[in-house]
């Protein structure tokens, strides 16, 4: 191309990009929102996923959309944030969606049911086999449509004041836990109680409690849990990936520009990778400073592990038979559960097992 036409051809893509800012700057208009957190400004993993998130759709545009986040209690409980957007409260919420099983069993799907999936299994069951879309169309039964949060990775089984070993020392167990696993230690005779995180401690010092579980060493130990009870099981059998949500209302959302909803997307995309990683770097220090600091790690006996298999299913039945929307999104998640682990027992857990095995042993 010659240099004049060049230039005459440059000049007219400068002239339709001049044309073009206009509609650009009409489709970014200035947005504000409030989200409220279920979670305490102290815990920076679970509560710095909301706060991360507001930065990046405030950077992406120029700070034309800011969401202000609000610490659990702040505007609304932390256990009533699902209530906050259904009724327009606030635009936001980030939470756990198992913490509302009381108004569906289907809510827990969302973050975690008993022996589901590990993290990396429930992102790719989320983005890439349909679950983000079962659960959105369950949750618009709410005024809500939800974005990836966050996840803790596999959680601990919590802290007891008294060791676990048979099956019986469940009953009569007063535990604080959340989700469908409550309904789980209802059939082995616990007797489960949710508390919003900032009330755990004093119910578990004052013995209100008997048991208490949360997330994991790096949360555990900001709480202060080892101080009032000493023995810390594993694994959290009811978490072995528990994802948060960005709970939207629903007629905000669609009210957004395109370009907004893409950048709130991408965003919670941000907010939930960095989540997982946050706590896959300080639990390890935070668990080796619990050891020091005299907690006995102890693994649920196998007995145990085995009656909580047998109940839970017994409880999916039931709820399968009795609530047609949970059969639909559980029937996709155990699908793609069981297929999953034909792979997963190829590399990943080959790897993970030689790995862990041959560092442990020096």
């Amino acid at each position: 191309m010659k240099r004049r036409q060049f230039l005459t051809a440059a000049g007219a893509g400068l002239a339709a990009g001049a044309i073009a800012k206009p509609a650009i700057a009409q489709s970014m208009p200035e947005v504000k929102w409030r989200l409220t957190s279920s979670f305490p400004k102290s815990l920076d993993t679970i509560y710095g996923a909301a706060e991360a998130f507001s930065k990046a759709v405030a950077e992406m545009t120029d700070n034309k959309f800011q969401i202000q986040v609000f610490a659990a209690g702040e505007i609304v409980p932390g256990l009533q944030a699902q209530d906050a957007i259904t009724n327009g409260t606030v635009e936001v919420a980030h939470t756990a969606s198992y913490y509302y099983v009381g108004k569906d069993p289907t809510f827990a799907l969302g973050t975690a049911v008993p022996f589901g999936l590990n993290s990396r299994q429930q992102d790719a069951w989320f983005m890439h086999a349909n679950g983000m879309d079962l659960l959105n169309e369950f949750y618009a039964g709410f005024n809500i449509h939800a974005l990836l949060g966050g996840n803790t990775g596999c959680q601990m089984g919590g802290w007891f004041r008294k060791e676990i070993k048979t099956v019986a020392d469940l009953n009569g167990l007063k535990m604080r836990i959340g989700g469908f696993a409550g309904r789980v230690l209802t059939k082995l005779g616990s007797v489960p109680q949710q508390i919003a995180g900032g009330d755990i401690y004093p119910a578990l010092e004052k013995g209100t409690i008997d048991a208490a579980e949360w997330v994991g060493p790096y949360d555990d130990q900001k709480l202060g849990f080892n101080k009032v009870a000493p023995i810390y099981h594993f694994p959290g059998w009811w978490e072995g990936g528990a994802a948060l949500h960005f709970f939207i209302n629903k007629a905000k959302w669609e009210g957004l520009p395109k370009v907004y909803k893409a950048i709130l997307e991408n965003a919670s995309h941000y907010a939930n990778t960095d989540m997982q990683a946050k706590y896959d770097a300080r639990n390890p220090p935070a668990m080796k400073s619990l050891f020091a600091a005299g907690t006995q790690f102890r693994p649920f006996p196998p007995d145990v592990m085995q009656a909580c298999w047998k109940a839970s299913n017994e409880i999916y039945a039931e709820t399968n038979a009795a609530n047609p929307k949970f059969k639909k999104v559980y029937d996709s998640m155990v699908a793609f559960r069981n297929d999953g682990y034909l792979w997963w027992q190829v590399a990943e857990m080959t790897y993970d097992q030689y790995m862990i095995n041959f560092v442990t042993r020096g």
